[in-house]
């Protein structure tokens, strides 16, 4: 049960912006232009399950057409409600324009629970909610392309392109009405983890700044860092992983639905990963201590938190007994309004979810982009790249071998240098480009403006005056 007075998620979302559009220069119509959703549809469909007539509801909202097409995933949940995909709605807005991919704002949800139903059912039950978005241009890969979220992956997004293609036979761009598909189906190297991918670059180039890192009262890079991880989903556990196996990160503790699980000398996260697919939960993990009360998790003694499950984990109700100092949101909306107030004041850092869950949808504007030149990418240059590097290896081989005396270039050298770039490294280059210039530009403002002392408001700033200057381009 949420505390008295606690700002629901969409609640949360508008007092964020309307706090940053306060210290803008904004005309009050186009503020309100910014603020408010600009439709949203909601489809009441019945299928025909297990030999009578299920009826689910379902929405797509658009929030800001500022650019075409708007851009947000599908989520399956029992949570799903209009006011949540509104709020979703507006942080993709907000969130595109921070990491500059050329989208406006959506999202969909359709309420169910993914767990009540196998898979074939399922198939039916996603097919016939893409037919009706697509029937009204809802799905369509100039106006509405959508995305994964939580409950769908590649397997609902491979149904959703099957359907839309099989409604518009002449469209040669209908794998470019929805992202994150099998790669066999028109999907792009990288696209599953990027999102925890994204949360692990967003943090590399936090260490990468002292200043920085000794404002959340860190000190030292990421290497040895004591990380919870909250949800080990598609985000939490790419994020989890790559924290651990590449940045020296020790997972003390991690938490899913079922409870907690502690280990201060760090978790094997792809083990923990295992138990979790086999059981449907951590309870039972060897070398773990389990505490049944997973939301405890939030509060342990660490260096980095990792929200990475629902919205308004960190509420007015145990934002005082957070004690990490630094908390990267990689869920939407972990931290509530109010919650956020309260540890700006305790001088706890916050990554936004603006920006540290923009890994998903950078990596979905890269597929979109394939899709649309039908092309791989790296196809064109990478045997051109790799025959230049060879000239120039062969030239160095050749000057040393009138040198005696001069060492030979290593054999990994060789082997690095001469390797051109797969379409996964071209991919994960865009990604870390794309955090660490949206990272400088919230910075510039968080370092430079004295009426901002916080990334969020940082990133709001940013990504709303982008917004608007797209508005006036086109002369409102």
């Amino acid at each position: 049960m949420k505390p008295l007075k606690e700002p629901s998620f969409r609640e949360s979302v508008e007092i964020m912006s309307t706090r940053a559009m306060g210290l803008m220069d904004l005309s009050p119509g186009l503020a309100e232009k910014i603020r408010v959703c600009n439709s949203t549809y909601t489809v009441r469909f019945g299928v025909k399950l297990r030999g009578d007539i299920v009826t689910f509801t379902g929405y797509r909202s658009v929030h800001s057409e500022h650019m075409e097409p708007v851009k947000g995933g599908i989520r399956f949940s029992m949570g799903v409600n209009q006011d949540e995909v509104e709020a979703l709605a507006a942080l993709m807005t907000f969130k595109c324009a921070l990491v500059e991919t050329p989208f406006g704002g959506s999202k969909g949800g359709l309420c169910i629970n993914p767990r009540d139903w196998n898979d074939e059912e399922m198939e039916r039950i996603t097919r016939r909610f893409a037919y009706e978005l697509c029937k009204r241009d809802l799905i369509n890969p100039s106006q509405n392309v959508p995305a994964p979220d939580m409950g769908t992956g590649e397997r609902e997004m491979a149904w959703i392109a099957d359907t839309y293609r099989r409604m518009n036979t002449t469209d040669i761009n209908a794998r470019a009405c929805v992202t994150g598909k099998p790669q066999n189906a028109g999907g792009i190297a990288g696209r599953v983890e990027a999102t925890g991918r994204g949360v692990q670059y967003a943090l590399r180039e936090f260490f990468r700044e002292p200043a920085d890192v000794a404002k959340a009262n860190l000190t030292g890079k990421l290497d040895g860092k004591k990380v919870v991880v909250q949800g080990l989903g598609n985000v939490g556990y790419h994020a989890a992983k790559f924290l651990s196996e590449q940045d020296g990160c020790k997972i003390i503790a991690i938490a899913e639905r079922d409870g907690a699980i502690f280990n201060e000398e760090g978790l094997d996260v792809e083990a923990v990963r295992d138990h979790l697919m086999t059981t449907g939960g951590v309870k039972g993990f060897p070398d773990a201590t389990y505490d049944p009360n997973g939301p405890a998790a939030l509060e342990l003694e660490c260096d980095i938190l990792v929200p990475a499950a629902l919205e308004g984990v960190i509420n007015m109700g145990n934002a005082d007994r957070i004690k990490a100092p630094l908390v990267i949101e990689a869920a939407n909306g972990p931290i509530t309004a109010g919650a956020d107030d309260v540890l700006r004041k305790r001088g706890i850092v916050i990554i936004p979810d603006l920006y540290a869950n923009a890994g998903g949808v950078t990596v979905s504007y890269f597929e979109w982009v394939k899709n649309l030149t039908h092309i791989r990418f790296g196809r064109m240059e990478r045997r051109r790249e790799e025959a230049r590097h060879q000239l120039l290896v062969d030239e160095l081989d050749r000057i040393r071998a009138d040198a005696p005396g001069v060492a030979p270039l290593s054999d990994f050298f060789r082997k690095e240098y001469l390797h051109g770039a797969t379409e996964l490294e071209l991919v994960r280059s865009g990604l870390d480009d794309t955090m660490r210039s949206s990272f400088q530009a919230m910075r510039e403002v968080w370092h430079d403006r004295a009426d901002v002392d916080d990334l969020r408001m940082a990133a709001y700033l940013v990504s709303i005056g982008r917004v608007a200057a797209s508005y006036r381009s086109l002369g409102l």
